[in-house]
C-alpha cells in the first residue's frame, strides 16, 4: 500500500464528485496537483495543493475551493480531519487504521516494499566514473562512482530500465603519454636503470606491472624500434592494464558497469565506422555546422578557442553561450566533437534519457553538452549532468595528501582497504553531491552514533538480534511474514511507534521522489533518520516494559512488535541496498 498513490486517487474522486454536482468545471488539469507528507506532523499526515493550483482554472479563489474539497473529503471514513491551511493548502489527518494497513503491506512485501512498478520507457543511461585509463582512481573518482551507482540502483528500484555505462577515454593525447610512461617501465623491466621519471610522464609505480607485462609479451623486441612502431602496441597493453586495475578497484567498491564504451570506437579505427564524422555531417546537413571565427573569450581562456576560421557547431541555437569548435588546427577532432558523437550513440542505442556524473571541474562543459544532445536528438533526448564536488580526505581532522602507490594522491583503493566498502559508499552519499565532502578516515570506523554508517547498520543488526531473542523466548512462535502480518497491530499506539510507522509509510514516496530528482542522498538521510528513531524507541523500552519488543508474559504484544520490527528491518535493508551497503545481522 502506497499512501501517495491511494490519496491522489481519492482526491481526484472528490474533484470528480464536485464536477458532477456542478460545483466545479469538468476536465480540470490535475497535472500539478500533488499529495505529499506535511512538513510538520502537528499539521496532519498528508497535504495537498489542489485548491491552490486549480482555483484559477475553476474560476474560484483557493480558500473557497479548499472549503468545497474539505467538505467532500471529510465524508471519507479513512480521513479523521481535513483542514484548510494558509491561503488554501489542505491538511489531512488519517485514521490510525490507515497506517495499520500500511504496516501490514510493508510486512508482507518485505524487501520489495517501496519498489516502483516497471517503467520500461524511457530507458535511462547513467554514465559515471569514466576516469581516464592513465592510473589508479582517486577518492574524487570514488565519489562519482558511488553516486552514479547509487543513483542507478535508486532508479532501478523505482521501476526504471537503467543501463550503467563507463566511457573509456582512450583516444586522446593522454593515452600516448601513458604509452610513453609504460615504455619507460618496460625498459626498466628489461634491466635498464631509467633514473628519475621525466617531467610530463606518469611517475606512479602502478605502471611497473605494465612494464613487466610488456617484457614478458615482447621480450626486448620493442626496445630498439622507432616510437611510431611501438607506440600503438604499448598503448593498447597499457590501456588494458589500467582498465583491469580500474575494474578491480570498482569491484572492491561494489560497482559493476553494464557497458564499457571506447572513445576510439567512434573515430573509424579498428574497423569501426567514423561516427564523429557522421555526426558532424548530419549536423551540417541541418545547417548546424558552419565555418566561422569565434570572438576571444571573456575572462578565463577557453582551451578550444583559436584565433582562426574554424568548423563550428551552432550551440547558441540550443541554449549555449557561444558556438563551439569541432576540429582542431591540425584537423583532429576536439573533445567536444567526440562527446557529441558519443551522446548521439547513446540516443541511437535507445536512451532518450541520459544522466552523466562528472567532477566539479567540468561545470563549464554542461551547457554545451546539453545543447549538443538537444541538437543530435532533434529535441527528443535529454541530458542531466550531476556534478560531484571535491572530497577532502582527513585523518582526525588533518588533511591526508600523499600516496605510496600513485606518487602524488591517495588512491581510492587505499581508502577502501583501510576503512571498508560500506563506510566509503555510505559516506559518499550522506552528503548532497554538489557539496564538498570531508571524509575523515578515523571517524568513519568509529563504533558510535556519531558515525552514520555504523548507526544505520547497528539498527539493522539490532532488529536481527530482537528476532534471535524472540526465538529463544518463544521457540514455537511462527515468525514468518505471513504470520506477522496477521498480528494485532492496533496495540502499537505509543507516539514513538506511530512516528516510525508513518516514516515507513513515506518510504515509497521517498523512493519515487528521489528517483525523479536524481538524488540518492535522500535514501541515506531517510535510513539514518529511521535508525535514529528506532534506537530511541529501543532505549525507551528499557524504562517502559510495555514497549519492549519481546515480552515473555505477553505473546500477543510480542507478535505485534516483532511484526513492527520486521517492517523496520526490511526498510533499513532496502535503503542500504539502494546505497550499495551491507545490512549485517550482527555487528562485530
Amino acid at each position: 500500500m502506497n499512501l501517495f498513490e491511494t490519496y491522489p486517487a481519492r482526491l481526484h474522486a472528490a474533484l470528480s464528485v464536485l464536477a458532477e454536482r456542478g460545483a466545479l468545471p469538468a476536465g480540470l488539469n490535475l497535472g500539478r496537483v500533488v499529495v505529499e507528507p506535511t512538513k510538520d506532523p502537528a499539521h496532519g499526515d498528508v497535504a495537498t495543493n489542489a485548491a491552490m493550483v486549480l482555483a484559477k482554472e475553476a474560476g474560484s479563489n483557493p480558500r473557497a475551493l479548499a472549503a468545497l474539497l474539505v467538505e467532500e473529503l471529510s465524508k471519507d471514513a479513512e480521513i479523521a480531519k481535513a483542514e484548510i491551511a494558509g491561503p488554501g493548502f489542505i491538511n489531512l489527518t488519517l485514521q490510525p487504521a490507515v497506517f495499520t494497513a500500511v504496516l501490514r503491506s510493508a510486512i508482507a512485501a518485505g524487501l520489495d516494499y517501496g519498489r516502483g512498478a516497471p517503467k520500461p520507457d524511457p530507458k535511462i543511461n547513467v554514465e559515471y566514473v569514466s576516469a581516464n585509463p592513465t592510473g589508479p582512481m582517486h577518492v574524487g573518482h570514488g565519489r562519482g562512482a558511488v553516486f552514479g551507482d547509487a543513483l542507478a540502483s535508486l532508479l532501478a528500484f523505482a521501476g526504471h530500465d537503467v543501463t550503467r555505462e563507463y566511457y573509456i577515454n582512450d583516444a586522446g593525447a593522454q593515452v600516448d603519454v601513458l604509452a610513453r610512461s609504460a615504455f619507460l617501465r618496460y625498459r626498466e623491466a628489461l634491466g635498464e636503470d631509467i633514473g628519475a621519471i621525466p617531467e610530463g610522464l606518469y611517475p606512479g609505480d602502478y605502471l611497473v606491472s605494465v612494464g613487466k607485462t610488456l617484457a614478458e609479451q615482447y621480450g626486448d623486441a620493442l626496445r630498439d624500434k622507432a616510437e611510431w612502431d611501438w607506440l600503438p602496441l604499448v598503448r593498447q597493453v597499457a590501456i588494458d592494464g589500467m582498465m583491469a586495475m580500474i575494474r578491480d578497484d570498482l569491484a572492491a567498491l561494489g560497482v559493476v558497469h553494464d557497458v564499457f564504451f571506447s572513445e576510439r570506437s567512434l573515430q573509424g579505427r579498428d574497423g569501426n565506422t567514423n561516427a564523429v564524422h557522421q555526426t558532424i555531417e548530419d549536423l551540417r546537413s541541418r545547417d548546424l555546422v558552419y565555418e566561422g571565427r569565434l570572438p576571444p573569450p571573456k575572462g578565463q581562456k577557453d582551451e578550444d578557442w583559436e584565433d582562426r576560421e574554424q568548423t563550428l557547431f551552432r550551440a547558441t541555437r540550443f541554449g549555449d553561450d557561444v558556438d563551439r569548435p569541432l576540429l582542431k588546427s591540425d584537423g583532429s577532432y576536439t573533445y567536444f566533437a567526440n562527446d557529441i558523437a558519443y551522446h548521439r550513440s547513446k540516443f541511437t542505442r535507445g536512451f532518450a534519457e541520459m544522466i552523466d556524473v562528472w567532477g566539479a571541474d567540468h561545470g563549464g562543459y554542461v551547457k554545451r553538452m546539453q545543447a549538443a544532445v538537444k541538437a543530435v536528438t532533434n529535441g527528443q533526448g535529454s541530458l542531466d549532468v550531476k556534478l560531484c564536488q571535491l572530497v577532502r580526505l582527513l585523518r582526525n581532522g588533518e588533511q591526508v595528501r600523499m600516496s605510496k602507490r600513485s606518487g602524488d594522491f591517495v588512491t581510492l583503493r587505499e581508502v577502501i582497504d583501510e576503512v571498508g566498502r560500506d563506510a566509503v559508499r555510505f559516506m559518499m552519499i550522506f552528503r548532497k553531491n554538489d557539496a564538498t565532502l570531508d571524509f575523515d578516515l578515523a571517524k568513519v570506523v568509529e563504533q558510535s552514533k556519531d558515525n552514520p554508517v555504523f548507526y544505520v547498520q547497528y539498527a539493522h543488526a539490532r532488529c536481527a538480534s530482537i528476532f534471535r531473542q524472540a526465538r529463544e523466548a518463544f521457540p514455537d512462535l511462527d515468525l514468518s511474514p505471513a504470520a506477522l502480518s496477521q498480528a494485532d497491530l492496533s496495540i502499537l499506539t505509543d507516539e514513538a511507534e506511530v512516528g516510525i510507522v508513518k516514516s515507513i509509510a513515506a518510504y515509497p514516496r521517498l523512493i519515487e521522489a528521489g528517483a525523479a530528482a536524481h538524488e540518492p542522498h535522500r535514501v541515506a538521510f531517510f535510513v539514518h533518520e529511521l535508525a535514529s528513531a528506532f534506537h530511541s524507541l529501543w532505549n525507551k523500552g528499557k524504562d517502559s516494559p510495555q514497549l519492549r519488543f519481546v515480552n515473555q508474559t505477553d505473546r500477543k504484544s510480542t507478535l505485534a512488535r516483532l511484526a513492527f520490527v520486521h517492517a523496520v528491518r526490511s526498510v533499513l535493508a532496502s535503503g542500504l541496498a539502494v546505497a550499495g551497503v551491507a545490512a549485517p545481522e550482527e555487528m562485530r
